[in-house]
């Protein structure tokens, strides 16, 4: 009950006062899937892209976090190719900074600070992060050439009025999660989040 009433009020607060570049919107009529798109930031590598996220509200919210995870493939030492988020505010104490008084809209906002600024000193993506800390130019070309691939609207691939993802979205995720696959089985140890 005290779930239901609270995603209401929070949802209600994103539509009318939504954080800026932040929308978020349930999908159907199930008040525990919703979708979020984020723009990039201007004067990052993501800027002129829109990045959507899939937020899954757990039954003990708000005593546990959000699960939040990318949809859009990014370019990123804290996002893995699943579209996984290492970021404090997504994991229980004592690893992990989520607390009740926390909400889907502080969330966003953070994930979307971390976009402008990751934090290469707990990656998720530890090949990514060398790139960010020892050659900041060739991660900043790599990711500005993933936004563009895969966060640009296009003119035939706007989202709908459904504001689901695109059929080239939903292929590239799919890609994604199969190269994700591939890389665990690789490499296990590229993974330092926890």
């Amino acid at each position: 009950m005290q779930r239901a009433s609270r995603l209401k009020r929070e949802l209600q607060m994103l539509s009318t006062e939504p954080p800026p570049g932040i929308t978020c919107w349930q999908t159907e009529d199930q008040i525990d899937d919703l979708r979020a798109q984020i723009l990039g930031g201007s004067g990052t590598p993501y800027d002129g892209g829109v990045f959507s996220l899939e937020v899954k509200i757990p039954e003990r919210y708000p005593f546990e976090p959000p699960k939040i995870r990318f949809l859009t493939p990014i370019y990123h030492p804290n996002i893995d190719n699943s579209g996984r988020i290492c970021h404090d505010a997504l994991k229980l104490p004592p690893k992990g900074a989520w607390k009740p008084s926390l909400n889907i809209s502080t969330v966003l906002t953070s994930i979307q600070l971390l976009m402008a600024e990751p934090n290469p000193d707990d990656p998720l993506m530890a090949d990514i992060s060398s790139e960010f800390k020892y050659n900041k130019h060739l991660f900043m070309e790599k990711a500005r050439k993933w936004t563009q691939e895969h966060a640009v609207q296009k003119n035939s691939g706007v989202v709908d009025g459904n504001k689901e993802n695109t059929p080239d979205q939903k292929a590239s995720t799919r890609k994604r999660e199969a190269h994700s696959v591939q890389q665990e089985a690789e490499d296990p140890a590229k993974r330092t989040c926890v």
